[in-house]
Parts: structure tokens; sequence; C-alpha cells
């Protein structure tokens, strides 16, 4: 790891707007952590958040819900945490833990809302893709009855074996769409459209390779 990435590391374990879990224990904010938004506001999760700026962007989009972005990447992590305290936005906050270790830092019915951006597509590992079974077994017990769960992706591969996920296990699909930016209709209302222009830095580079983004949100029920 290069200087300026322990830099970023060792400074944003100070902030207060960021958590990191111990490995295989139990987190104390699981179950809790609208106590630390101070608010019954829905929480939603973004997994593999990166630098954040799907949480940022969402947190402004949305002031009446509560995001967390979590991914493994402490120094990621930084520049969305640093963002948001310089911003003053309190309805967003980072927490530094494995995906797989996801049942650790949240409670059962906690989460309203999960959104997936960018996903490793894990071409060798299908078990590993955020979408399969083994994931969605992990957000049913975490996510609220009728939480949504949401991706946005370039991958064809990702992408079309989370449709054959729904399909095969009878999630309820409330929009697929193989070409986000081209099918985007008058019938989405204009909230909908910000959000979904909210741009990562993954995505800003994939589209300019000329790579078409896909979206699908669906219900795992």
């Amino acid at each position: 790891m290069g200087k300026d990435k322990l830099r970023r590391f060792a400074v944003v374990k100070t902030f207060d707007n960021f958590f990191e879990p111990e490995v295989g224990q139990e987190f104390e904010k699981k179950g809790n952590w609208k106590e630390f938004f101070g608010n019954d506001n829905p929480i939603v999760l973004e997994l593999g958040c990166g630098k954040g700026e799907y949480s940022i962007g969402l947190a402004r989009q949305y002031p009446n819900k509560n995001f967390i972005g979590v991914d493994i990447k402490g120094n990621r992590m930084y520049i969305g945490a640093k963002e948001a305290l310089a911003t003053g936005l309190k309805n967003v906050a980072f927490c530094r833990t494995k995906i797989d270790f996801i049942l650790d830092s949240f409670g059962q019915d906690e989460i309203d809302e999960i959104w997936l951006t960018f996903s490793d597509p894990q071409p060798k590992k299908p078990r590993k893709r955020l979408t399969s079974t083994l994931f969605i077994n992990r957000y049913r017990q975490i996510l609220k009855k009728g939480g949504l769960v949401h991706l946005k992706t370039d991958s064809d591969l990702l992408f079309e074996s989370t449709v054959d996920e729904i399909k095969l296990h009878n999630y309820e699909p409330l929009l697929i769409t193989w070409d986000l930016y081209k099918d985007m209709t008058d019938e989405l209302d204009e909230v909908t459209k910000e959000i979904l222009h909210i741009k990562t830095h993954y995505e800003k580079l994939f589209t300019a390779k000329g790579s078409i983004i896909k979206y699908c949100k669906f219900k795992i029920n």
C-alpha cells in the first residue's frame, strides 16, 4: 500500500462517519444504526461503494433517508467520508467490512434498500457474485419485507446471471433494462432519472470505453 493510501486510511479512522467492525465479531451498531443517525428514516446500503460517489449522491437526493456505504477499501471510502463531513451531510456513513460478513454489522429487518454499483462480475466464481443465491440469502435477513435490491453494472455476465436468478427464484422484477440511458423515457419520474444519472468513478471509465450500462431493481420477497 502506497504512502498516500496509508495516510488516507489512517485519517479516515478518525472520522465520526466511518466505522470499522472487528472481523468475525458482532458490531455494536448492529440493529442500532438509527441511533447513530438520530432518526427513524429508512436505511439504504451501497455494497462495494468504492469512493462513495453513489452513497453521497443518494444522500443529497434523499435527505429523508439514511445511507451507509460498505467496502473493504478504507482508503477509497476516505474520499466519500471526507466529502460528507465537508458538506455537512448527516445522513450518510461508511462501514469498512467484507460483504461476506454483512450479517455481523446489520440486524434483521434493519435495511430498506440495497444498491450494488459496478460490482465485480466474478467470471470464475459465480457464487461470489453479489446477486448470487449465497448473497441474496444474506440480504434477505437484513432487508425489511418488500425491501429493494438495485443493480447497476456494465457487465453483461453479471447482469445476465442476475436476470436468471430473478427468474429462477421468482424474485419480483420492478425494472430491467439492458441499456439504461437509451431506455430512459418520460415514464420515469425526474427523481428516478436523477438517481440513475449518478455516475461513479468506474462508470465513467466504463462508458468512456463504450460500455453499455445495465440496471435492474427487484424485490426478493
